[in-house]
Parts: structure tokens; sequence; C-alpha cells
């Protein structure tokens, strides 16, 4: 994995911007234009009540009641209508920024190699699809509600104050630049509590992921107790970075408050006297006074988008790291050589493969004849699954080459070595679907007969024909609907639709009773002609009649040959064989 780069604050909204905000640019410059009109009002509101009350409440003011009320009604229909369409605009783009981001997310994720998800539970990369993007859902809001409603309600309300006294303006503002070492010192200390509300956020999403889809294990074990204690764990801490993050943002408005009341202190004190004197009106006061008192509400909102902004930020940055974090390799997105059509021979070269911790494969070569069934043994650890995950492409051999059909699979892109291969595993893999879905896997166009066939081959018409829905009967979560044998039925079925030249078998028949077993290995002996077939056994009884069986042994070749030759030579083969019979 290629490590990500560190991002700035500007870089961080820069990207967004380009990537998420900017298809959007016209409904957000719509969304502007209407709140600034609506962050306007509130300048003209308060210049209004000069008029109000130094012509409306003088005598002889009521020539003047109709036009004044209604300038001000006026203002507040605006205000609401502008309101109702600024948020339902901005609504809009969150949700479609964040939608695409969802989705771009999720496509990039599905582009990495198996090692990124071994090293990432599932509930961590969850809470990074929903939690961050629904965390970073507010940039837009944050930019177009601040600078075009909040900013430009500042500034009209201060071109009010200042047209109606600059000392009077220059007294409220005395003490804003007491703001400036706050608002750099929580910037920092938000980053750092809203990073830490997002691990804790992902840390509660794994412990989650792992209880329900561990369920029985929980009960089994009687671990109910401790789960709930390790998840409260994470709760207490989620909860107190929560609740830091929340005083953080909640300081900036109340100094806020603090300087605001020290700036209207001030006005009183020095307008105050000059009302009183008559040099000044109380209409001009009351103006000059309700612009100020206006300001606390933006200033209040704008001094917390610092704090949401850091929210948001963290959020961003986490969701750019997996963007920057790509596969390993370097595979062509187009094959520059495909194998030929048919069943193609698969070579191994030398190949060396190791995680951080442990080494698997040791210069492992070898052969699977094309269109022969190849069988992989040897005992737990020898490297066999990691041989079959070498061939479908999870993984990328570390020194060494693999040849398919003659063909480098460096040479070839992802996709088309993929499509090389049909599977079938021990843990037959099915999705919260119909059993349908589950079996054409996207497929759109399939020809009823040979659907039919595959069901009859596989089995599994056997047990769809007593289900009332049929082929349309939910699978459940992970096929939780279905048996163990239905389960990996249904797997074989998939995979013999898919009609590859490669047919990988990770002891396909493992879950299945003597019956039902020997019915599916007929099928899947009838699937193996033509084919290229690849078998991982762990019952060395059901390789008895592979053309070649592979002895694997801490990942070199220790022996190879047919299960008579082997046998007869009493060698590790044999050696494994017979430990099997006496157990």
């Amino acid at each position: 994995m290629q490590p990500p780069r560190a991002y700035t604050s500007r870089q961080l909204f820069g990207r967004f911007w380009r990537a998420y905000l900017r298809p959007h640019l016209p409904l957000m410059l719509l969304a502007f234009g209407v709140m600034m009109i609506e962050g306007s009002t509130l300048g003209l509101l308060s210049y209004m009540l000069e008029p109000l009350f130094d012509r409306v409440f003088a005598p002889g003011g009521s020539a003047a009641l109709i036009w004044v009320g209604g300038a001000i009604l006026a203002l507040f229909l605006i205000r609401a209508v502008t309101s109702v369409v600024g948020r339902w605009l901005l609504a809009r783009v969150n949700q479609a920024s964040t939608g695409a981001m969802q989705a771009d997310l999720v496509r990039h994720l599905l582009t990495l190699d198996a090692g990124f998800f071994q090293d990432n539970s599932p509930g961590k990369l969850i809470e990074r699809v929903q939690g961050d993007t629904l965390a970073a859902q507010g940039a837009a809001t944050l930019v177009i509600g601040g600078i075009g409603r909040d900013l430009v309600s500042l500034i009209g309300l201060f071109v009010v104050a200042i047209m109606i006294d600059p000392l009077w303006t220059a007294a409220a503002l005395i003490g804003a630049p007491l703001l400036l070492l706050p608002a750099v010192v929580l910037r920092r200390y938000l980053h750092r509590k809203a990073m830490l509300t997002r691990e804790q956020s992902g840390l509660r999403a794994t412990r989650l992921d792992e209880i329900f889809h561990g369920i029985q294990a929980v009960k089994l074990n009687r671990m109910e107790a401790y789960q709930a204690n390790r998840f409260q764990r994470i709760i207490d801490a989620l909860i107190q970075a929560e609740v830091k993050t929340a005083l953080g943002r909640a300081t900036m408005p109340a100094l806020v408050d603090v300087i605001t009341g020290l700036g209207f202190f001030a006005v009183l004190m020095f307008g105050g006297s000059e009302v009183a004197s008559g040099a000044r009106t109380t209409g001009e006061f009351m103006s000059f006074f309700t612009a100020m008192a206006l300001t606390f509400q933006p200033i209040r909102r704008l001094s917390d988008l610092a704090g949401q902004w850091q929210v948001a930020e963290a959020s961003l940055e986490r969701i750019f790291e997996l963007f920057d974090t790509k596969a390993g390799g370097k595979r062509p997105a187009e094959s520059r050589m495909r194998p030929d059509a048919g069943a193609p021979e698969i070579t191994f070269e030398a190949v060396r493969f190791a995680y951080p911790d442990r080494p698997v494969l040791d210069g492992l070569s070898f052969t699977a004849e094309a269109g022969k069934v190849t069988a992989l043994v040897g005992s737990s650890g020898a490297g066999k699954s990691t041989v079959f995950q070498l061939i479908a492409a999870l993984i990328e051999p570390q020194s060494g080459r693999i040849l398919i059909g003659g063909v480098d699979v460096q040479d070839m892109s992802l996709a088309d070595q993929r499509g090389l291969m049909a599977s079938v595993s021990q843990d037959a893999a099915l999705f919260d679907e119909t059993l349908l879905e589950n079996l054409l896997l996207g497929q759109t166009e399939v020809d009823p007969a040979r659907l039919a066939e595959v069901l009859d081959d596989a089995g599994v018409s056997s047990f769809t024909a007593t289900m009332p829905l049929g082929l349309s009967t939910p699978a459940g979560p992970r096929g939780s609907a279905l048996s163990g044998g239905q389960r990996q039925r249904i797997a074989i079925a998939r995979a013999l639709l898919a009609n590859a030249p490669v047919l990988l078998l990770d002891e396909a028949t493992s879950a299945l009773d003597t019956k039902t077993e020997a019915a599916v290995s007929d099928a899947l002996a009838r699937a193996q002609a033509g084919r290229t077939t690849l078998v991982i056994a762990h019952r060395l009884s059901t390789v008895k009649r592979a053309d070649k069986i592979i002895v694997l042994d801490q990942g070199r070749l220790v022996e190879e040959g047919t299960h008579d030759v082997l046998m007869a030579r009493g060698g590790f083969y044999s050696q494994l064989h017979q430990a099997q019979l006496r157990d």
C-alpha cells in the first residue's frame, strides 16, 4: 500500500470543492444569492427602526405608519421565503455531494487488494463511508451559510451602524482583538478532539460488526457480559471525546457573548449621554442598538463556523487518506496480453510471498497442467490458501512469476485475470438477496435451460422445490436462512454458471452430507471437463482421482505426483494420509 499524503486545511477544502461541490456550482450560486438576500434583510430591518421611532412615534407621524410598517412586514416576508428556499437548495447540494462521495469511496475501496482488508475491519470501513462523509456533509452549508448569509448580515449591520455613528461602532468593537488568541488555540484543540471522535466512532462500528456477526460464538461461550463491557468502554471514551468537542465549540460563542456585552456597555455609556443631551435622536440610538443586537447571532454562528470546520476537516482528512491509499502492484488498466481461449496452463516460478509477521511461500514453483485437476495438500499454514489468492489476484507475488496460459499475470488487468476464474470455497459467501440473485451475481442474460441444468447438477433444485418462493427465497444475512450444505450448493451452482476456464475448489463439498457429497462430486467432475481445476484438499480422500497432487510444507513444494505414486513413495504425503486415517 502507498502511504497517504498529508493535507493542509486549504488543500482539503480545495480538493473537496473540485471533486464534489463544483459540479453543483449553479445550485450553490443560486443558494448563495438567496442567502445574501436573507442576510441583507437584517441590516435593512435595523435601518427601518430610525424612521419608526423618529417619524411614526413622533407627533403627526401617522402618515408614515403605512409605508414604514409595510416595509418592515415586507422584510420579514422576504426573509421567510429566502430562508426556506436557501436551506432547500443547500440540502440538495449537501445530499448530492455526500452521496457522490460515498459512492466514489466504495468504488475506490473495491479496487484495493486483500491486504488492505486484512488491516482494516469492516466496521471501521463502514464508519469511514457513512460516519465521516456525513460529518463532512455540512461543508457547503458552512461556506454558503457563513459567507452568503451571516457575513452579508454583518456587513449590512455594520454599514448601518457606521452610517449612524462611527465612534459608537468603534466602541462596540473594543473587545474584538481579544478573540484572536483563543480562536487559534481552540482551532487546534477542536481538530485533535474531532479526530479522536472519528477514531472512537470507527472502533464502535467495528465492535458492533464483530458482536452481531459473531453472535453465535458470543452466546455459546457466554460472552454477553464481556462483549457488553468492551462496548461500554468504547462508548465511554466516545462520550468523553464528544463532550470535549462540544465544550470547545461552545467556548468561542461564549467568548463572543462576553465581548459583545462589553461592546454594548461601552455604547450605552458613550451613546446614552448623547441621546440624553439631545445630540442624538432616540430613533438613531435604537437603530444603532438594534443593528448591534442583531449582529449577535451572525457573530455567534461565524465564531462556531471554525469549530464546525474542524469537525468537517477531520472527516475529510480521513476520507482523502482512503482515496490516496492505492493497491500494491502496478497492474495495467487494460491487459497487454491475454491467454488463448480454452483451459490454460498455470505455472508458478520461484514465487515468494510473506505477510509482515510471517513468511508464507518460499520460492514455490509448480505447474498445473491445462484441462487437468491439480490438488494442493499440506498441513495447516503450508500456503495452500495463499496460492489460491495469488491465482485469483487477491494478493500479488513479492517476487517470482505466475503464468496463466503462458502470459505473465503482471501483463493482465485484474479484471481479466479474475474473469478466468470460478471458485467455490469452504465458506460459501452469500449476500442478503434472493437465491436467484446470489446465483446470477448481476448477469442479465442467462439461458433458462442452462440455469435449470446447473441447478440440477449442483443439487439446488432438490431443496428449492420445497420452498414456497423457490429461487425468490431470501438467503438472509450472509446466507443465514440456509443450512451450510444449502449455502455450499448455491456457491457450486454459481461457479458452474460462470463457465470460466479455471475452476478453484477450496474443500467444495466439506459442508455436505455423504449422499449429497457424492452427487455434487459427480457434478463437479462433469464441470471439470475442459477446465483447468485446482483443488485445496484438507481431506486427502477427496483428491485420490486428481491428475496431480502438489504437496506443500512451509511454503515449499516437497512432493508431487498422483495419489498412487505418492503413497508408494512413502514420503510426506503418505504420512499425512496415514495420520488422517488414524484420526
